[in-house]
């Protein structure tokens, strides 16, 4: 038997660079640390014994800790137990998967709906069904990560074309009939940016292209629309080329996903989305969540106007203080936007100081030079809510200099 090589009598640490990785992120001031949070979530939440306002939770409809909600999961707990056991194909399809999805596309206005366990479940796996080798792939130069991982995982050909820019898209679809297939990609409602993409001419230049539409409605599910469908129904708009996927753990308070669109594609998902086929189906209790959030999204639309006008009167006293702010002004997301990574932080700093928690997004999640505060806002929040951000953004941003 042949021995083993003798190994240098001084080996290297081969973990040795995860100290440098660490070291380098800390001198660019991009390295994060998690923070807990104790209790429930909304409007204010508790950090380390201290109340402070919370002005960074996607729970835009303050449902996360509705007792609708709460008393809809201890139903479930106790009717269903704590797990499905299994995928959703081997014995995990409990009647609870089965009535979401039929009240998901009664929603939606689908003919049918697919569950994934959460948006990045969905979009890494509906993505590689709808496109392939062969095929061409347009990307929003803006969309999320897990809209970018999806086309990377297709193998299909993927071009990436300008923010919100359609003549860009169209120009990039020009060979179109070298293709297979065609899929357009995008975010409706850019969650770092607070504006809407251009989907009516999206939906257009499907149509001329013979291609499909492929639409993340992540943060603007529960948030727009009469009956809070999304940027879709916001702007009148509906295909059967437009496959939809939302989640159900921001607006809707729950956890996990859905996929919209024909009976059709639903079936082919079910059969060939290897996040879908290979994944433990979620709990009934968050399912059973789910669906109670459903009934309060579309018989409380106050809830959406409440959001509305929060999220004017935030965004005019930002304005007033001097703030640049991006986005759209009724969209519940504001991005104050500060540039470099160090202000922004050193200004999260200060506000947390001040009992507002708002963080600070840096590179890699948004490009280099547009670190930003990404202030959102719950429709569960008072008027007397808004005035405290405001105080505490009006003594942070002398304090640091990011206003005078």
């Amino acid at each position: 038997m042949r021995s083993l090589p003798t190994p240098p009598a001084q080996a290297s640490d081969p973990l040795a660079f995860v100290a440098q990785e660490l070291a380098q992120l800390d001198r660019q001031d991009l390295k994060r640390a998690l923070r807990t949070i104790e209790g429930a979530q909304g409007p204010e939440v508790t950090i380390d014994g201290r109340r402070v306002l919370c002005l960074c939770s996607n729970n835009y409809l303050g449902l996360a800790n509705d007792p609708r909600l709460v008393r809809a999961a201890v139903r479930a707990l106790e009717d269903s137990g704590t797990g499905a056991g299994a995928s959703r194909l081997i014995s995990g399809n409990m009647s609870a998967h089965d009535d979401l999805e039929r009240s998901i596309a009664e929603w939606k206005g689908t003919e049918a709906a697919l569950l994934f366990n959460s948006g990045y479940h969905a979009s890494c796996g509906v993505i590689p069904v709808l496109a392939g080798k062969g095929d061409l792939i347009l990307s929003d130069q803006l969309n999320h990560a897990s809209l970018i991982d999806g086309t990377r995982l297709s193998h299909a050909e993927v071009r990436v074309y300008r923010h919100g820019d359609v003549v860009d898209a169209a120009r990039k679809l020009a060979d179109r009939d070298r293709f297979r297939r065609a899929l357009l990609v995008t975010d409706t409602l850019f969650s770092m940016d607070a504006d809407l993409a251009p989907l009516g001419d999206l939906v257009a230049l499907a149509r001329r292209a013979d291609a499909l539409l492929y639409v993340d409605e992540a943060h603007a599910s529960g948030v727009l629309g009469a009956t809070g469908r999304g940027a879709l129904e916001h702007l009148g708009l509906a295909d059967s080329r437009i496959v939809q996927m939302g989640t159900l753990g921001k607006a809707l308070g729950s956890f996990g996903a859905y996929v919209a669109s024909t009976r059709g594609v639903v079936e082919l998902l079910l059969n060939a989305a290897r996040s879908f086929v290979f994944t433990t189906a979620l709990p009934p209790a968050v399912v059973a969540a789910s669906r109670a959030a459903l009934d309060v999204v579309r018989e409380e639309p106050e809830r959406r106007a409440r959001l509305g006008a929060l999220a004017r009167r935030l965004r005019s006293g930002l304005g007033a203080l001097g703030y640049r702010l991006a986005g759209e002004p009724e969209i519940p997301i504001v991005p104050v936007m500060i540039g470099e990574a160090r202000p922004t932080m050193a200004l999260a700093a200060a506000l947390l100081e001040r009992g507002v928690l708002a963080s600070g997004i840096r590179p890699p999640t948004v490009p280099d030079g547009t670190s930003r505060i990404r202030v959102t806002l719950m429709a569960t929040m008072t008027d007397e809510h808004v005035e405290r951000a405001l105080a505490a953004f009006a003594g942070a941003g002398r304090a640091t200099g990011t206003i005078r």
